[in-house]
């Protein structure tokens, strides 16, 4: 997609493992409540037919909100519920090939561990990136060994399109990832196993939003 402008703030994704038995659509909505623009659907442990299913449920809720909704790693699935973009992984269908079945008016995102990944990325025509892991995260299993502040600063220096920045990334520490310019980032157990993740979404999305007029 052209000229594609990551909304700035929180970067939701969703992970019913650790939403402490919350509703599905339910936390959904209090992150879209809470004021996130943009929202991935992310479940390992579904089946297809369950996926495909919440994917079209949240899919409605997201337009409801006006918000940006991406499927992570199925392509069929965004296909079927007509998405408005994928994220997909290093081991995934090169980012041409996806572009050649999503077409010209969707998203693609791609995660990237270090800057030759990221520069390839803008080479193969995503549209951003997202960069990490940052800290150390329990949340995605096989995220890696945490990169630190350094593949901040240098993406920030080096690459132009949009990115977001995720991987152990909590309300404590949000603070140094903001100060190397991030101006969007992924929280996902900080959210969901909040006893209200309206409040504490609304809260860190705001201090996003302020903190790029300093």
């Amino acid at each position: 997609m052209k000229n594609f402008k990551l909304p700035v703030g929180v970067y939701a994704i969703t992970d019913s493992e650790c939403s402490k038995n919350k509703k599905f659509l339910d936390y959904c909505e209090d992150l879209l409540k809470g004021g996130v623009q943009i929202i991935q659907y992310r479940e390992k442990s579904r089946n297809l037919k369950k996926i495909l299913s919440e994917a079209r449920d949240l899919k409605k809720l997201t337009q409801k909100y006006n918000a940006i909704f991406i499927i992570n790693d199925h392509l069929d699935i965004a296909l079927l519920v007509d998405a408005d973009g994928i994220h997909i992984g290093q081991d995934d269908l090169p980012i041409k090939e996806v572009r050649k079945l999503l077409g010209d008016n969707k998203i693609i995102g791609i995660s990237t561990h270090n800057l030759k990944e990221a520069q390839k990325a803008v080479l193969d025509g995503a549209d951003y990136i997202g960069v990490g892991p940052i800290f150390e995260t329990n949340t995605k299993k096989d995220a890696g060994t945490p990169l630190t502040l350094k593949f901040l600063e240098d993406v920030q220096k080096n690459i132009e399109i949009p990115y977001t920045a995720i991987g152990g990334i909590k309300e404590t520490n949000l603070d140094l990832i903001l100060s190397k310019g991030a101006k969007s980032a992924c929280l996902i157990s900080e959210l969901l196993t909040a006893q209200n993740t309206y409040e504490i979404t609304k809260r860190i999305n705001d201090k996003i939003k302020n903190w790029k007029n300093k």
